[in-house]
Parts: C-alpha cells; sequence; structure tokens
C-alpha cells in the first residue's frame, strides 16, 4: 500500500514538473479550415505574439473538411499534453457536432477547453451585380428568385452556412447550400459571381468590401460594428430575430494537465493584450473577451450554454438533414 502511495505521488509530482517545464519545443495549433480562411487569418495575427509568450515556436497546420470537425477530432485524439491544440468556432464545437447524424466528439466532454479568443458577428455580403441595394431589396429580390440562386459557406455545421440557412427560415424561403473547405474560398467564388451571397464573418468582409467586390447589407448583430458603422443591423431595415455570430476559442485534448491548460490560457491570453494584437484585431471588427470571459471555466461553460442555446433553432432550421 505505501509503494503504491509513494508511486502516485512519484507520479503526480513528473506530471507537475513536466507541466512546469512546458512547452520545450514548438506547439502546433491546428486550424480547422483552409488556409485564408477568417479562422486562418485569426490564427496567423496570434501566431508570432502567442509564441513569444510561450517562449517556443508556434506551427500553423490547416486541417480542413467535416465543417471543422476533422481537424478538431484530430486534436481530440492527439495526446494531452499541450503540443497540439485547436482554434475551434462555434462551428466546430457547437453547430456541426449538433448537424451531425454521428458526430465525430462531443464538445462539452472529448476537450479540455483553454481560453474564448474572440467573438465576431456576421454579415450578409451580395455579389457586386446583384439587384438589390439594401436588405428590403435583397428580400424582394430572393423571395423572388429563391429557385435559382446559391449561397455558400465556409461548409456544413459552420457558422457562415447556419447563419444563411436561419436567415432563409425567417424569410421562408429555400435556397441551394454550397458548402467550401472555408470562408476564404467560399468568397473568392462571390467575388468571381459563383455565388449569390453568403453569410460571413465580419473579419472577411471589410476588405472585400473597400475595395468593391462585394456589397455588404446588414450586420445580424444587435449593434452597428466600429469597423463598418455605416452598415446597418438587420433589426435596423426590419428584420428581426436574425442573431447570427460566431466565436473562436482554443482547445486542448482532454486530459491535458491542469498546468500546462493553465500556461496555455495565461500565454494566449498575454497574447490577445499585445497591442500589436489588440489593433489588428479591431481593424477586423473582432471583439477580445473580457478578462472574466478568458478563464477555461468560463469557456466550458459556454460550450454547454452554446449547445442548449443552438440545439432548437438548428432541429427548425431543417440544415442537418441537406
Amino acid at each position: 500500500m505505501l509503494k503504491r502511495i509513494v508511486l502516485v505521488a512519484a507520479l503526480a509530482f513528473a506530471g507537475a514538473a513536466a507541466a512546469q517545464e512546458f512547452p520545450t519545443r514548438p506547439v502546433t495549433m491546428v486550424v480547422p479550415f483552409a488556409a485564408g480562411g477568417p479562422i486562418d487569418v485569426l490564427g496567423r495575427i496570434l501566431q508570432p505574439a502567442l509564441g513569444e509568450a510561450l517562449g517556443q515556436p508556434v506551427v500553423i497546420e490547416n486541417v480542413s473538411g467535416g465543417g471543422g470537425m476533422t481537424g478538431s477530432n484530430r486534436v481530440r485524439q492527439a495526446a494531452p499534453d499541450g503540443y497540439q491544440v485547436v482554434l475551434g468556432s462555434i462551428g466546430t464545437h457547437t453547430l456541426s457536432p449538433l448537424l451531425a447524424k454521428q458526430p465525430l466528439y462531443d464538445p462539452a466532454t472529448d476537450f479540455a477547453p483553454v481560453i474564448l479568443v474572440a467573438e465576431i458577428p456576421l454579415v450578409l455580403l451580395v455579389r457586386k451585380d446583384l439587384p438589390a441595394q439594401d436588405l428590403q431589396g435583397f428580400i424582394a429580390y430572393l423571395k423572388a428568385n429563391h429557385a435559382k440562386m446559391q449561397f455558400g459557406s465556409g461548409g456544413t455545421g459552420t457558422s457562415s452556412h447556419v447563419g444563411c440557412v436561419l436567415l432563409g427560415q425567417a424569410l421562408g424561403v429555400n435556397v441551394t447550400h454550397i458548402p467550401y473547405r472555408g470562408g476564404g474560398p467560399a468568397l473568392n467564388d462571390l467575388i468571381a459571381g459563383r455565388l449569390d451571397y453568403i453569410c460571413n464573418y465580419i473579419s472577411l468582409a471589410v476588405q472585400a468590401v473597400e475595395t468593391g467586390h462585394v456589397r455588404a447589407l446588414a450586420i445580424f448583430a444587435r449593434e452597428r460594428a466600429a469597423v463598418m458603422p455605416s452598415l446597418p443591423t438587420a433589426a435596423e431595415q426590419g428584420l428581426d430575430g436574425v442573431d447570427a455570430y460566431t466565436w473562436n476559442a482554443i482547445f486542448a485534448p482532454k486530459g491535458t494537465p491542469p498546468a500546462v491548460v493553465a500556461r496555455l490560457n495565461a500565454a494566449v491570453s498575454r497574447a490577445l493584450d499585445t497591442p500589436a494584437v489588440e489593433e489588428r484585431l479591431a481593424k477586423l471588427g473582432l471583439d477580445i473577451p473580457s478578462k472574466e470571459h478568458r478563464t477555461p471555466e468560463y469557456l466550458g461553460r459556454y460550450v454547454v450554454s452554446e449547445m442548449a442555446r443552438w440545439a432548437a433553432p438548428v432541429r427548425a432550421s431543417g440544415a442537418g438533414e441537406e
């Protein structure tokens, strides 16, 4: 019995020591979507400051597919040592699992939550030659032509997918959905005129709108965004009930030592407070969470609440039946 107690104590001490030394080699951040999309952009903004805070390089690896579940599942199956994390989203850790008939994981129990990174409203973007100049014009055009129109998204189950589905549901129309391996490729096809509209991150919208490649008609949020102050909300234009947003967070494999999670959490929080990161995220319209909302415990509770909040709307949308 004494030997067993000593062995347990020794293992606990070894684990604590290893966690205290973490990291001693590069850390891989899996971005579960294609390069060039909004989550990839966010990851690459964080990358230098996070590497500096950790004292080790951060390597970004894009593992796309399955509405973000493929890359997230790889991290779920990784060694629980903190050297592989996923930059997840409302898509990977709420919507895709709710939509899937056989989800690859349970977002609330199969990961170690690390930190909420950003909260982002979605905007309605249309091809530049779509004959509608505002949201009401778009609604009229959509109702008259929905049978031959197409919208794109960053993948089935992503926030950009469900956001457009909820828009269609609110308007009583069913539009063909074209899923991509990320928001970037979807935006490229919108610019090329192969799609009619997308409901995507405001961070993707800013530059495309400024250059005139696409037009923004509404923001699906309660308030206007500082980065696009002239863009009215959907509610301002007479459409209530479409509150579409996304968030991003970092998760480690389940079983990652609490000390390692705490080290990762502190490093990401420090990176978020770096002036260069704050400035770049503000220009993209991303809101950095308050300090109280950056704890692992808060993220764990948040994922549970988001799963509960979106379960009924996702079922009602019929999106999972596509």
